[in-house]
C-alpha cells in the first residue's frame, strides 16, 4: 500500500480518528487496572491517577469501559507453591500485573507487525523485534516462578485476553486507515506501556518485577521518541492522552536511552 506521508502541516486534527485512539488508549489502561488486582481495582472512572487522567475527549464510552467482573486475566495465576523463585514468593496481584504485562507486550508486537506489513515503513519492523525482546524477558520470568503462559500457542494478533483482542483488533483498524494514524497507534502504544509498567512497579517490592518493569520501561520511552521522532518528520505534533504532558516532553526531548531496555 501506498506509505506517502501526509503533506499538510498541522497539530493533528481532532477527528474521529484521533478519538478512537485515545478511547482505545482509556480503554487498556483500565482493564490493565482492573487485572492488576481484583481486590483493589476501580471502576473506569475512578482507575487512573491525577497523573494519568484524561480529558473529556479520552473519556471511555459504554462500548469500552469494563468492570472486574469482565477481567479474565486469573488473578490468582499459578499455585501458590509454584510461584516462588530464588526465595521469594509472588502476590495474586503480582502474578495477575505480570501476566497482563505480557499479554500487553504481546498486544505491541503484533500491532507493529501488521502495521509494518500494511505500510512497508522500517520503525514497525524494528520495534516489534525489540518488542520480542521484552517479550522474551516477561517469559523468562514467568518461567523462573512456574507460571504458564497465558499466550502459549497464540497467532499473531490472537490473544487469550478477550479485552486485549478487542483493542488488537480496534488499533490495528485506526492504525490502517493511514500511515500517519498507525505512527500514532505506535505513540499511544508506548505511552500505556510506561503508564502501566510504572502502575505494576508501584505495586512490587519485588526486585525481579521490579527490574524487568523498569528495563521494559525504558525501552518504552525509546520507542516513544521513535514515534513522535516520524510524525514531527511530516508535520505532526503528537498529543499525549495517557501521560501527563510536561512528563512526556521530558521524554521526547531526552535522548535515546543505551544498554539493555529488556
Amino acid at each position: 500500500m501506498n506509505s506517502t506521508p501526509n503533506s499538510t502541516p498541522t497539530r493533528h486534527h481532532r477527528g474521529a480518528e484521533r478519538r478512537g485512539l485515545a478511547l482505545a488508549a482509556t480503554a487498556l489502561l483500565s482493564f490493565g487496572a482492573v487485572a492488576c488486582s481484583a481486590e483493589t481495582s476501580t471502576s473506569p472512572e475512578t482507575s487512573t491517577s491525577p497523573e494519568t487522567s484524561t480529558s473529556p475527549e479520552t473519556s471511555t464510552s459504554p462500548e469500552t469501559s469494563t468492570s472486574p467482573e469482565t477481567s479474565t486475566i486469573p488473578a490468582t495465576g499459578a499455585g501458590a507453591e509454584e510461584r516462588s523463585w530464588a526465595g521469594v514468593a509472588l502476590t495474586d496481584d503480582e502474578v495477575a500485573g505480570l501476566l497482563w504485562i505480557r499479554e500487553e507486550e504481546q498486544l505491541a508486537h503484533d500491532v507493529y507487525t501488521t502495521l509494518g506489513q500494511i505500510w512497508d515503513v522500517r520503525i514497525f519492523e524494528n520495534i516489534a523485534s525489540s518488542e520480542r525482546s521484552h517479550i522474551d524477558a516477561a517469559l523468562r520470568v514467568l518461567d523462573n516462578y512456574g507460571i504458564e503462559d497465558p499466550a502459549a500457542g497464540n497467532e499473531l494478533g490472537t490473544f487469550t485476553e478477550p479485552q486485549i483482542q478487542a483493542l488488537y483488533d480496534q488499533l490495528v483498524a485506526d492504525g490502517s486507515g493511514s500511515l500517519v494514524a498507525a505512527l500514532q497507534v505506535g505513540a499511544l502504544i508506548e505511552e500505556l506501556d510506561i503508564t502501566d509498567l510504572r502502575l505494576r512497579s508501584s505495586a512490587t517490592e519485588v526486585d525481579t518485577l521490579a527490574g524487568l518493569y523498569a528495563n521494559l520501561e525504558k525501552g518504552s520511552r525509546n520507542h516513544l521518541r521513535a514515534f513522535t521522532s516520524q510524525l514531527e518528520a511530516r508535520d505532526v505534533v503528537y498529543e499525549p492522552t495517557q501521560l501527563d504532558v510536561d512528563d512526556y516532553e521530558m521524554i521526547v526531548s531526552s535522548p535515546t536511552e543505551r544498554g539493555h531496555d529488556a
